[in-house]
């Protein structure tokens, strides 16, 4: 047993390790690096027997519910308030007209009931955020577009569960009355939407007033907060999801300290998650069931991107200040990605005969949305002139982060015994690429001048050059700690 946990682990260590550098791959070709992890998963399916649709749903909520926190908290309200009634039009009306012809053609090509033909299109009618954010994120977009998707595809989730529990609830008691449906959508959307919004509020004060050890532990608790957002929403038999994603928006547009400290982490928790959904995607679906529906599942995926699609997109945005190129790009911007494959998941555990029928053509829908679609965006939106004016901006700490310049942070913490302690700066004749930036001296910020003093005690941060990394050692020799600031 301890053998194959040795080698579990080694293997997700792997896994997480190809991930990361994919991603450069990715980005040169535009495609989601999370496809390769379907094709991981596909090979791994080989060695290990994996058919658990109860342990893939409750991954699958906790892992909508860490990209939804996410996305809600880097989604600028400035940059959504001017297009959110055409994003909610979008992801309420766009989502049931989706719906219902993916719904139509799924009872022709799969040959099912009209039922489970709809229950097909609800699982597949909604945009994935995880998918939206990683292909738009650094895109060079117009920017009232990007955000219209984002919006979009962080609010239209919690519809389609609501369209997937209630038409599986439908199938499963047909005499159930049309007015609690109605009802049940008033309620669900309604206090989800208010607790998200109170328990942002009490997770700002909070994190804002107590003082813990550790910096680390803030994005700990806000995690904690959106975890217990969805619980109590849940609870109260409301949007679980929606209640998150709000819960992130307040959170993200508020006076938040360890603001960037909180993105940071959820930034790369919701990469890990996304990483595990896809590869669990992979596990769950046999090559030999494939083969059987593979021109079904390509058709209706086909059909998704070329018609049902644009159809909702058009039709939702009728009276919107869309043009036609910008309508075109939205529809073809609506990738799929974890939401369908968490929802494909339910009418597995209800026992529906076409429960496994649905997961096998989602994965089709899946893949070739991020494939094809993921691909596309970039080149269709230079085709339409939709193509912003100016690259995003990002801040210098970003760049460096994100290893897009020559230079790197570091923050080194002063001792007694090195060469630098208790000299003015302007004595210390630096070369001229290495720049002293910030002082950290009792808990206060001071802004280093030339006559400066560095004191034992000081965390002093140092912009410089990678290459002059030897040079900064030597500079700062005795030192017990020079640290790359994340």
């Amino acid at each position: 047993m301890s053998h194959l946990a040795d080698n579990v682990i080694l293997l997700l260590a792997v896994l997480l390790l190809i991930g990361v550098l994919s991603t450069k791959f990715s980005n040169r070709f535009g495609m989601p690096a999370l496809v390769l992890f379907i094709a991981a998963g596909m090979v791994l399916s080989h060695f290990i027997y994996f058919n658990n649709a109860s342990f893939t749903q409750i991954a699958g909520i906790f892992a909508l519910i860490v990209i939804l926190f996410e996305g809600g908290m880097q989604t600028s309200m400035k940059d959504i308030r001017p297009i959110i009634l055409p994003a909610l039009s979008l992801s309420t009306i766009g989502v049931l007209i989706t719906t219902g012809i993916v719904g139509l053609f799924a009872k022709l090509i799969l040959d099912v009931p009209w039922a489970e033909s709809l229950l097909f299109g609800a699982i597949v009618g909604s945009t994935d955020a995880a998918a939206v954010f990683s292909v738009l994120g650094g895109k060079n977009i117009d920017k009232r577009l990007t955000s219209t998707l984002e919006a979009e595809s962080g609010s239209n989730d919690p519809m389609a569960v609501f369209l997937t529990v209630s038409l599986l609830e439908w199938i499963l008691h047909p005499d159930m009355a049309l007015w609690r449906l109605i009802f049940s959508f008033i309620w669900e959307m309604g206090i989800g939407l208010l607790l998200g919004w109170v328990l942002a509020k009490l997770a700002v004060w909070l994190i804002n007033k107590i003082n813990l050890e550790s910096s680390g532990l803030y994005p700990v608790l806000a995690v904690g907060f959106a975890v217990l957002t969805y619980g109590v929403a849940a609870q109260l038999h409301s949007s679980g999801l929606l209640a998150v994603y709000v819960l992130g928006l307040v959170m993200g547009n508020s006076e938040l300290m360890y603001n960037r400290t909180i993105m940071n982490f959820n930034h790369g928790f919701a990469w890990m998650m996304q990483i595990a959904m896809f590869i669990i995607l992979g596990l769950l679906v046999f090559p030999q069931e494939l083969v059987n529906i593979a021109w079904q599942g390509l058709l209706l995926s086909l059909i998704l991107m070329v018609v049902a699609r644009p159809i909702g997109v058009y039709i939702s945005l009728l009276f919107a200040k869309y043009s036609f190129r910008e309508k075109t790009l939205i529809s073809w911007a609506g990738l799929r990605g974890a939401v369908p494959i968490v929802l494909a998941t339910y009418p597995l555990l209800a026992g529906l005969p076409q429960g496994r029928l649905f997961f096998n053509v989602v994965f089709f829908v899946v893949l070739t949305s991020a494939v094809i679609q993921g691909t596309t965006i970039s080149p269709l939106a230079s085709r339409l002139k939709l193509v912003g004016k100016d690259r995003p901006v990002l801040s210098l700490m970003e760049l460096v982060a994100l290893g897009k310049t020559n230079s790197e942070f570091n923050h080194i913490r002063i001792e007694e015994r090195m060469v630098i302690a208790n000299r003015q700066i302007a004595s210390l004749e630096l070369p001229n690429d290495i720049l002293f930036t910030a002082i950290i001296r009792n808990d206060q910020v001071v802004a280093p001048h030339g006559n400066t003093v560095i004191e034992p005690g000081d965390i002093l941060y140092v912009l410089s050059p990678k290459k002059k990394r030897e040079e900064l050692h030597a500079l700062f020799k005795g030192a017990s700690s020079i640290v790359l600031q994340k």
